[in-house]
């Protein structure tokens, strides 16, 4: 086995990686809030199942939406300190078959 060190991580390269992955969990917890959302207001009768209903569908809209953008610039700014780390410590150090 050869051992390799990562040196550097393209900045972009793991924001869209973060940005794809935060999104694909905000998908998740948007459609978890979306049937909280209308179960709750269906318990509430009329006026609640229309709140819970615009709640829902716009929390499935905007948390990937949110959490994408949040994902790209946390992987912009991880793959920023990352870069100025490894100038210190070397890289990560991974072994390849």
């Amino acid at each position: 086995m050869a051992t390799q060190y990562i040196n550097k991580i393209g900045v972009l390269s793991l924001g869209k990686i973060f940005g794809a992955v935060y999104g694909i969990m905000g998908l998740i917890l948007g459609a978890l809030m979306t049937l909280m959302s209308l179960m709750m207001g269906s318990l509430m009768g009329n006026e609640g199942a229309l709140a819970g209903l615009l709640f829902g569908v716009g929390s499935i809209i905007t948390l990937p939406i949110f959490y994408g953008v949040l994902g790209l610039i946390s992987g912009i700014i991880t793959a920023l300190i990352y870069n100025a780390v490894t100038g210190f410590t070397g890289g990560l150090e991974i072994e390849l078959d």
